[in-house]
């Protein structure tokens, strides 16, 4: 989908088509861009960045803060009708499709015909603008996705994925960022071809592992097999303070309060967790993460112990707090056991589920855990 977030927004606000718009932290706070229209891009702004940058950038842009239970409305009417096209829909993010079009070409035609047919119909259907890359592998369609945005179709024949590859600047590839373009670019990497035409040996060498990985990915080589099971790795939840604070107590009850927003997802999926991490971030931008393997659990109580004393550790300098989180990893999937006998964390695990569903039924604040 192309800048999502602001198409939805202009959908609820016609007013702002054509405009620049901007979707995230306010400018004069600590927020950063969600989403940004294509008329502010071309003054430098891209999501991620701090809002009051995305500002100095472009000030005529107007700042909306977000609608997110619309976004994720239209997003399940995208991908509902996604379903009735293809036989595999894996949803990548909340404006992101992988669709395999394996044996479709006998009842649709052509790929590239029939992609453009599907761009259409979602604009017309939804109002929503979008790209479609389509290539032999999942990362190659994802490049081709980008290659003509907005309102792009990208059609690589296969057999072709070395060639449009080869003229593209290397950060095109997936997995190139910000930390390993320079170290590339200070070794002579500029376009794709130049990966392409380097050794596996010397690439392994100074990247390791991922030196390899990007080869592949360099001479037009992916995963095709698209799965629609995705294995969750983590759970986090953090929040950026509109003002630093320096009071433990405050920052701890506001720690407690995302422990129990992750603990209730932890839950809801029947997972638990083994290793329990927090992130500190400094009103000077210092940032750190601290983590603790502990024994499987699902128990907001049990969480809350081990991420408090992580950040009683941790925060030892006199400096305002901008920004805490709880990381949660190590999933297990337990899912739901019979027990013979009950003792008091039975109990409390069954609690704890009831308290979930309430949750679910009436809203997190419906009801409260104590920290004790």
């Amino acid at each position: 989908m192309d800048a999502f977030f602001v198409s939805v927004e202009r959908i609820l606000d016609p007013s702002l088509e054509g405009k620049p718009v901007i979707v995230g932290g306010n400018p004069d706070g600590r927020g950063v861009v969600a989403a940004c229209s294509y008329e502010t891009r071309k003054f430098g702004v891209q999501s991620g960045m701090p809002a009051k940058t995305a500002y100095r950038l472009c000030p005529q842009a107007l700042f909306i803060h977000g609608h997110g239970k619309e976004y994720g409305r239209y997003s399940k009417l995208v991908k509902k009708f996604l379903e009735g096209y293809f036989p595999v829909v894996q949803q990548a993010s909340i404006d992101e499709f992988r669709l395999d079009f394996t044996g479709c070409e006998t009842i649709y035609g052509s790929a590239l015909p029939f992609a453009q047919m599907i761009q259409s119909e979602i604009l017309r259907q939804f109002k929503l603008p979008c790209s479609i890359g389509i290539a032999s592998n999942k990362t190659l369609a994802k490049i081709a996705s980008d290659f003509k945005k907005p309102n792009g179709v990208t059609f690589v024949p296969a057999g072709k994925e070395k060639e449009f590859l080869a003229p593209l600047p290397i950060e095109k590839i997936p997995g190139i960022g910000k930390k390993l373009l320079p170290l590339l670019r200070a070794r002579g990497f500029r376009v794709v071809s130049d990966i392409a035409n380097a050794s596996q040996d010397y690439l392994s060498t100074i990247l390791g592992k991922f030196g390899l990985d990007i080869w592949e990915k360099a001479n037009g080589q992916g995963n095709d097999i698209i799965s629609i099971e995705r294995e969750r790795k983590s759970i986090s939840k953090e929040t950026t303070f509109d003002a630093d604070i320096v009071s433990k107590t405050k920052i701890e009850a506001i720690l407690f309060d995302l422990v129990g927003k992750a603990c209730q997802l932890l839950r809801k999926e029947n997972f638990q967790t083994s290793t329990v991490s927090i992130k500190l971030r400094y009103s000077d931008f210092v940032t750190l993460t601290r983590a603790k393997t502990i024994k499987p659990t699902d128990d907001d109580k049990v969480v809350y112990d081990t991420a408090v004393d992580l950040f009683r550790k941790a925060y030892t300098r006199r400096v305002g707090v901008r920004l805490i989180g709880i990381h949660l990893s190590k999933l297990n999937n337990f899912g739901e056991q019979e027990v013979l006998f009950e003792d008091e964390s039975i109990i409390r695990k069954r609690m704890l589920r009831a308290v979930m569903k309430i949750r679910d039924r009436y809203g997190y604040n419906a009801i409260n855990i104590g920290n004790n």
